[in-house]
């Protein structure tokens, strides 16, 4: 996908080489990846003394900072109450590291990565640095596919026309990536604007041996093909991704109030809401036509994340997700959406 063998200029060295030689066992040996993704209010450091534990991730200001772990992210988009951490494990033992400014965990047939580049106010630049750095990255590894990424970047819908930030960080993931994405190449992928400047772009990332499945929404055009009016590049990313692994959940993109190309209800938090809950469905039955076996609702197994561009409408959000979805455990985050009109999103897993 991102990481085309050709394009990468050396092999791992230094720590990475470990983690070469300690993923490189023939497949046969290897059980089919599987993820668990839990929302926890554990101590950060009790979840990473798990050998077992590929991320954890913390959110807002009340989240933990400066862990050393390589497996610990922080995420400074503000949280609504106290948000509890994210951990993601797998059923093996992991190993990380950090090389060339990335911090990574590896283990289960995943991979767990992330960078930050310093954000000035160019974000098409900072985006194509991340970007060419994460196509490096996975071209060198073991674990060439990325299946589910995610954008927090400043300010994304400052600015007008092609000026506009999300524009421009469309333009400069496309030339950090340096050649057309096949459809079926595709990950699912979320991006999402900080409410408060902080100078930074962050990428982390979910990968794996073997592809997954890029699905796409009937009630949506393709993000690829989105006409011009949105941008001199459209959108790299699918509606979401089926992994190989039946053993792993599906990876849900940034879900919005978006039918067709256009967005949906630009006077209505609840309108949208519910739009966003029709879009889901469709794509879980998606899913369910390959995969037969997942659920044709949100569950308790599900997780999801939303992203509310109001911090004033963070109540009424965490309160109708309440009361559609209750068995969801779910984390309410104050960040902006992609379009100016589009007041919510949500993103997450289905098992």
């Amino acid at each position: 996908m991102v990481g085309e063998a050709g394009s990468a200029a050396s092999g791992p060295t230094g720590a990475r080489a470990i983690m070469h030689g300690l993923m490189s066992l023939p497949s046969t040996a290897s059980p089919p990846a599987a993820l668990r993704i839990d929302h926890v209010t554990a101590p950060a450091a009790a979840l990473l003394a798990d050998p077992r534990t590929l991320a954890v991730f913390g959110f807002g200001a009340a989240a933990p900072t400066g862990q050393a772990d390589p497996r610990y992210l922080h995420v400074a988009l503000p949280a609504f109450g106290q948000a509890p951490l994210e951990c993601w494990r797998v059923d093996a033992e992991v190993a990380h590291g950090r090389d060339d400014g990335i911090a990574w965990s590896a283990g289960g047939g995943l991979q767990f990565g992330a960078l930050e580049i310093p954000d000035d106010g160019d974000g098409e630049a900072a985006a194509a640095e991340a970007y060419a750095r994460l196509r490096r990255w996975l071209a060198q590894g073991d674990f060439p596919h990325p299946l589910r990424i995610w954008n927090y970047m400043d300010a994304i819908t400052a600015g007008e026309g092609d000026d506009e930030r999300y524009r421009r960080f469309c333009v400069g993931r496309a030339r950090g990536i340096g050649r057309e994405l096949a459809p079926g190449e595709l990950p699912a992928a979320t991006a999402i604007g900080h409410p408060q400047r902080t100078g930074r772009f962050q990428l982390y990332w979910l990968a794996a041996r073997e592809a997954g499945t890029p699905l796409e929404n009937p009630r949506q055009l393709q993000a690829w093909r989105y006409p011009r009016q949105y941008g001199p590049q459209p959108p790299g990313f699918a509606r979401a991704l089926l992994p190989a692994s039946e053993a792993m959940p599906l990876l849900l993109s940034g879900t919005a109030a978006v039918v067709g190309h256009a967005s949906q209800h630009d006077d209505s938090l609840r309108g949208q809401l519910q739009e966003i809950l029709t879009n889901l469905r469709s794509l879980i039955a998606t899913a369910r036509a390959l995969r037969p076996a997942l659920p044709a609702h949100p569950g308790a197994q599900a997780r999801l994340k939303a992203y509310v561009r109001d911090a004033a409408a963070l109540p009424a959000v965490d309160a109708w997700l309440q009361a559609q979805l209750p068995e969801v455990p779910r984390i309410v985050l104050h960040g902006h959406v992609c379009r100016r009109e589009l007041r919510v999103e949500l993103d997450g897993i289905l098992r």
